[in-house]
């Protein structure tokens, strides 16, 4: 069964989740195109590849063009292609439309996978939390240093992987455990809490990690007794036939 859909970053807001405040961010989640679908017999692994966005065909490569023929409409083919694994034959077919109706309900846990925003060429202090040099004893020189990267003669080198000032960012990151907040299925945007990496437009790639309860709307927050809750809703049920 497919449980991943294609999106990008739109921007960042709030909602109130079982009656606390929680940090929202808004991505548009499909509708993504079956592209091609890879089997056990020929591939050796079950998958589907899913297209997402559009370009202008001519923008396209002759070879590219032959392998999204199956996915290419009035002109346009998707603008990125990402390849989901899946446990079995899938029940659908290439050029099939993917939503997020067909995947999510409110409530449920995901994890989201982008790039991280590029920051450039960054030193130890702001690459790897380096604490600096000292600030006095004139050595107006060192405040911002890495200080020493090895030792002498043995071994004579820089060890692998030593913390050291390079480019920082554009880092494929994954984020778990998040959960939807809302669902807007006529402008294929959903919400989830907290933040994602990358910048606005960016490519993410959501995948349901398990089915959750239902987000609680605006206000509502349960009291932690089953009973009380109960006999709420009870008298709630009661005025509204008076």
């Amino acid at each position: 069964m497919l449980n991943t859909i294609l999106g990008s970053k739109k921007n960042m807001s709030q909602a109130f989740v079982d009656g606390v405040r929680t940090p929202v961010t808004n991505i548009k989640a499909g509708p993504c195109v079956v592209t091609q679908i890879k089997t056990d017999k020929k591939d050796k692994y079950w998958s589907v590849q899913l297209g997402f966005e559009e370009k202008r065909i001519k923008n396209v490569t002759k070879p590219m063009q032959g392998h999204l023929k199956g996915a290419i409409k009035d002109k346009k083919a998707p603008r990125f292609i990402r390849e989901v694994k899946v446990a079995g034959a899938p029940e659908i077919k290439v050029g099939d439309i993917v939503t997020i109706s067909d995947i999510f309900n409110s409530g449920d846990i995901v994890s989201v996978t982008g790039v991280s925003k590029g920051k450039g060429f960054a030193g130890v202090m702001k690459r790897w939390g380096f604490a600096g040099g000292p600030r006095t004893h004139g050595q107006s020189d060192r405040p911002r240093s890495p200080g020493s990267i090895g030792q002498g003669t043995t071994p004579g080198r820089v060890w692998k992987g030593k913390k050291m000032a390079g480019r920082m960012g554009t880092d494929k990151i994954a984020i778990k455990n998040l959960k939807i907040v809302s669902i807007d299925e006529e402008n294929n945007q959903i919400g989830v809490s907290g933040p994602v990496p990358g910048s606005r437009g960016g490519l993410l790639i959501i995948k349901k990690i398990k089915a959750g309860k239902k987000v609680g709307k605006l206000g509502e927050k349960d009291s932690g007794n089953e009973k009380e809750d109960k006999d709420e809703t009870k008298v709630k049920k009661e005025d509204k036939q008076e």
